[in-house]
């Protein structure tokens, strides 16, 4: 199953997954990270990266957040989103949610 990215993920884009993804399945809009499920070939590199505990194997994905597996497919398919292959500056509001999470 591939890796999902959930809510952790808004309003911080933290891209630590980003460099250890071996196929660049990462894309992103102006407030998070997605994955796309055809491209994630479910290495595992990427959730242990998350500074924010924002990603799962779709099978781990906690039944709060289930609805997350559909939108990382629907967000990926659609077009439209950046191709995120490098690290790049977290958004300014990151910190402050990473500290919100307790983490």
């Amino acid at each position: 199953m591939p890796y999902v990215v959930t809510e952790n993920c808004q309003d911080c884009r933290f891209t630590d997954c980003v460099e250890v993804c071996p196929v660049d399945c990462f894309y992103g809009d102006d407030r998070m990270l997605y994955i796309h499920p055809d491209e994630c070939i479910d290495c595992g590199a990427c959730e242990p990266a998350c500074p924010v505990q924002a990603i799962f194997s779709a099978d781990d994905v906690p039944a709060a957040q289930n609805s997350w597996i559909q939108v990382n497919a629907d967000k990926t398919n659609a077009g439209g989103l950046n191709h995120i292959t490098e690290t790049q500056t977290p958004l300014p509001t990151a910190e402050a949610k990473k500290a919100r999470l307790g983490l």
